[in-house]
C-alpha cells in the first residue's frame, strides 16, 4: 500500500512579485507563515503560483529556494506541468534534482491527448523521476478531464501517488473512491468542495484559501480527517463567503489582493493577469475586517 504523501491542507502558494521578479524575501515570509500553522506541504509554481509565465530558470530557483526556507517543517511541491511530455520530463527531473519532495503535473493543456496520450505522458515523467507525483485535472483551465479509465491505469505506477481533482464533479469523486485502488488518494482542488470531498475518502485539499487563512483552513480539513463532520462544516460555510470572493475574478487575482490586505505584499499578477477589480476589492476587505 501506497502511504499519502500529506494528509490535510496543502496551500497552493502564491509567487510574490517585486519589480517584476520573484521577491524571495516575501516567499520566505509565506513559506514560514505556512510553517508555523503547521500546514504539511506547499505547492510552489502551480495555477495559483502563476506558472504560465514563470520561466523554468525561475520555477527551478523557487523550489530550490523553497526547499531552503521549509527547513523540513513541510514538503516541497513543485509544478512541473506542461504541454510537451519532453518538456515536462526535462522540468520535472529538474525539479527533482534542487530537492522537490513531489510533484504536481496538470494535464497537457491544448493539445487535449487522448486517454492513450495521457497515459503515455504521464507514464514518460514517472519513469523519469524517483519521487511521488500527483496528478491534476483541472478541466477549465486545460479542456481535458481525465477518465476513470486513466486513474486506474495510473494507479499501477508506483510513484503515482494520486490526484488533486478541480473538476468540480462530486459525482466523479465518488466514482474515483469507488473505482480506483485505496491508495490512490484523491485531494480537493476546490476549497468549496473540500469537506464533501474527505467526506468521500479524501486525503485532503490543495487549497487557495489557505494562502489567506492557513489555520483555518487546516482546522476544517483535519476536522473532516478526524470524522468531526459537524466542525468541519461549520468552518466550511462559515469560509464560504471568501471562497466565493478568491474566485470572484481569475485565480489567483483576488488572492493576492486579500495577501496585501492582511499585510503580505505579493505584488500584482503578471500580465496577461490584471489588478482586481474595485468591488472586488472593497468585498475583500470588509469580509477580512470582520471575520
Amino acid at each position: 500500500m501506497k502511504k499519502p504523501i500529506f494528509t490535510g491542507a496543502c496551500t497552493a502558494l502564491v509567487t510574490p512579485f517585486l519589480n517584476g521578479s520573484v521577491n524571495y524575501p516575501m516567499l520566505e515570509r509565506l513559506i514560514r507563515r505556512q510553517t508555523d500553522a503547521e500546514i504539511p506541504a506547499v505547492v510552489l509554481c502551480g495555477t495559483t503560483g502563476e506558472s504560465p509565465t514563470l520561466s523554468d530558470c525561475e520555477k527551478l530557483e523557487i523550489f530550490r529556494k523553497g526547499k531552503q526556507y521549509a527547513a523540513g517543517k513541510c514538503l516541497i511541491l513543485a509544478g512541473t506541468g506542461s504541454n510537451s511530455t519532453e518538456h515536462a520530463v526535462a522540468l520535472s527531473k529538474a525539479a527533482e534534482d534542487v530537492g522537490a519532495d513531489a510533484l504536481l503535473v496538470v494535464t497537457p493543456y491544448y493539445n487535449k491527448a487522448t486517454p492513450e496520450g495521457l497515459i503515455a505522458h504521464y507514464s514518460a515523467i514517472a519513469s523519469a523521476v524517483h519521487i511521488p507525483i500527483i496528478l491534476y485535472n483541472v478541466p477549465s483551465r486545460t479542456g481535458v478531464d481525465i477518465p476513470i479509465s486513466v486513474y486506474q491505469c495510473l494507479s499501477k505506477l508506483a510513484n503515482i501517488a494520486g490526484v488533486k481533482e478541480a473538476s468540480g464533479d462530486i459525482t466523479k469523486i465518488a466514482r474515483i473512491r469507488a473505482e480506483c485502488p485505496p491508495d490512490f488518494c484523491v485531494w480537493s482542488g476546490n476549497d468549496d468542495q473540500a469537506v464533501a470531498v474527505m467526506a468521500l475518502g479524501g486525503s485532503g485539499v490543495i487549497s487557495v484559501m489557505s494562502n489567506v487563512l492557513p489555520v483555518e483552513t487546516s482546522a476544517m480539513a483535519q476536522a473532516a480527517l478526524d470524522g468531526d463532520f459537524d466542525t468541519a462544516a461549520d468552518l466550511q460555510l462559515h469560509l464560504m463567503p471568501l471562497i466565493d470572493l478568491l474566485f470572484r475574478e481569475v485565480n489567483p487575482i483576488p488572492v493576492k489582493a486579500a495577501m496585501k490586505l492582511i499585510g503580505f505584499d505579493c505584488g500584482t499578477c503578471r500580465m496577461p493577469l490584471t489588478r482586481p477589480t474595485a468591488q472586488t476589492q472593497k468585498a475583500l476587505a470588509d469580509w477580512l475586517s470582520i471575520s
